[in-house]
């Protein structure tokens, strides 16, 4: 769906922060990746994720002091708050995922995993594919979809690596761990799914 933001005098800056927040999302979905593609995981991507997350909440702040300080915003400002809240969610859950695996001393990845990892990076390029279009007053419907099929994919990966995990595993703790660790990583695109919903209903109202 094409929108017009006509009427509206135009505030760039909001969509340079948003699209820079997606930026650090995507890196650190990268790098969440990257940590879980050895055996055992490459722990120093933690804090090269952490100071993303870092750089992310900076963002959100700027994000939240302009809406005190702008009149006229380029669309409503319960949408600007939602979507920044939305993407900070998004990089909270990578970092959260990312500094379980460390915690836990994870020290072979276990199917699945992958899998989820790589579906999660597919969903936070969407995302910046979904906010760039945004800006350009582009169709962002594609965008919305393929992250909504990203998440589909999410689900059933997941429960595969549950009942892989189940099936195979007999330690109690390494199931729990496991278990936290699946969770979180769902959670990263269930969150990739909210923040495109909240592009789209910017949409249907700027229609």
């Amino acid at each position: 769906m094409a929108f017009k933001f006509g009427f509206f005098p135009r505030d760039e800056q909001f969509f340079e922060l948003f699209n820079r927040m997606a930026d650090e999302i995507r890196a650190a979905a990268g790098m969440l990746e990257e940590m879980l593609a050895t055996d055992p995981p490459d722990t120093s991507k933690v804090e090269l994720i952490r100071d993303a997350e870092h750089r992310c909440d900076a963002l959100t702040h700027d994000t939240i002091q302009r809406l005190h300080r702008t009149f006229v915003t380029p669309f409503d400002r319960e949408d600007l708050y939602a979507l920044a809240s939305a993407l900070d969610n998004v990089m909270d859950a990578i970092d959260h995922a990312a500094v379980l695996v460390r915690l836990y001393r994870i020290t072979k990845v276990l199917p699945g995993a992958r899998e989820l990892t790589h579906t999660v990076s597919s969903s936070t390029a969407r995302l910046d594919d979904a906010l760039d279009a945004l800006e350009k007053r582009k169709p962002v419907q594609p965008h919305a979809v393929e992250i909504n099929r990203l998440e589909n994919e999410a689900d059933r990966a997941y429960q595969n690596a549950l009942q892989t995990l189940f099936d195979t595993q007999t330690d109690p703790i390494l199931i729990i761990k496991w278990k936290e660790v699946f969770d979180m990583l769902e959670l990263i695109t269930d969150a990739c799914e909210d923040v495109a919903n909240v592009i789209e209903g910017v949409v249907v109202k700027h229609g």
